[in-house]
């Protein structure tokens, strides 16, 4: 009880001296400069921050949106490309393995005819030798009948 006794002594002494509040013609006045600064820092500093923010964070929505989009975009143009060279691919390989094989059946049919060849060549050849040696032989039986005859021939006349 004593204190609140001399608390009560303490206000009125502060209250006498011009303490922290003075309820007097400066508080209207206090209040209409808070209120008048008010207005002015609203309109003249939130309300532009406060729209720039708003552009922003709509220019921001409108950006992650669109990027979002071109992203799905890009996705469907990477799985269609992918399937593409994947069938390029196939077609691809398909074509070199017909094309391998086209290859190897050419080839096997050049060796074939290059051996048929051969072989006409190799008889063509032993046919010739062969009338070659006839030939040689029935122009050595000539030879040999005129060397026999000439020798029969000095043999008698010796």
């Amino acid at each position: 009880m004593h204190i609140l006794i001399s608390l009560l002594s303490e206000v009125s002494k502060t209250n006498e001296k011009g303490g922290l509040f003075d309820f007097n013609a400066t508080l209207p006045l206090m209040v209409l400069q808070f209120l008048a600064l008010t207005i002015i820092l609203n309109s003249l500093y939130y309300k532009p921050i406060s729209n720039v923010l708003d552009d922003r964070e709509e220019y921001i929505r409108n950006s992650l949106t669109s990027a979002s989009a071109f992203l799905l975009k890009a996705d469907e143009l990477t799985k269609t490309y992918e399937f593409e060279l994947a069938e390029s691919r196939k077609s691809a390989q398909t074509i070199i393995k017909s094309a391998q094989e086209e290859a190897q059946s050419i080839v096997s049919k050049k060796i074939q005819e290059a051996q048929k060849d051969a072989e006409k060549l190799l008889l063509n050849a032993y046919n010739e030798l062969n009338t070659q040696k006839e030939q040689a032989l029935k122009s050595l039986e000539i030879q040999i009948d005129i060397l026999s005859d000439q020798i029969q021939k000095k043999l008698l006349d010796n």
